[in-house]
């Protein structure tokens, strides 16, 4: 388990080591959404850390519990700002990413299979590599209270 653990985690800090140029597609987001995102993937991150861990444990119920919350639950606290500005591409495979934690969710409940969740893992995690592959985030100028308030009244 501890070896499968540790494979993950290099997986995740694996950088794509690609040419000079960057040719993945832009998100153009100003920083109220950058951070929205980022957010959310750091949860993941940590989630999926906590699963892991409950699995090195065999703790089905908290691997149940881990994975939850970061399923269609977690999906749905404030997506729709986002969705006028992310391609429909991108939010098919974060929603994907979310409908898997709940199987995994239900699957460690019912199945309490480790070997079984770990598969379902792998799989979710081959979505993420996707998706960072892909994509990747630059700012705009607009500040992340453009439409509050006008720009010559930002504080820094």
């Amino acid at each position: 388990m501890k070896k499968i653990y540790v494979l993950v985690m290099c997986l995740i800090a694996t950088t794509v080591m690609a040419a000079d140029i960057d040719e993945r597609k832009v998100l153009s987001l100003n920083e109220m959404q950058r951070h929205h995102i980022l957010t959310e993937m750091n949860a993941l991150l940590l989630g999926t850390q906590q699963i892991l861990q409950a699995l090195s444990e065999e703790d089905m119920m908290a691997v149940a519990r881990h994975a939850r919350m970061l399923g269609m639950a977690m999906a749905h606290t404030g997506e729709n700002h986002l969705r006028s500005v992310l391609p429909e591409d991108f939010m098919q495979l974060g929603m994907s990413v979310h409908q898997s934690f709940d199987q995994i969710a239900a699957d460690a409940e019912t199945l309490k299979n480790p070997k079984h969740t770990l598969g379902q893992l792998s799989t979710t995690l081959q979505r993420c590599v996707t998706c960072h592959t892909t994509y990747q985030i630059r700012t705009t100028d607009l500040p992340a209270e453009a439409e509050a308030q006008p720009a010559h009244h930002k504080h820094h």
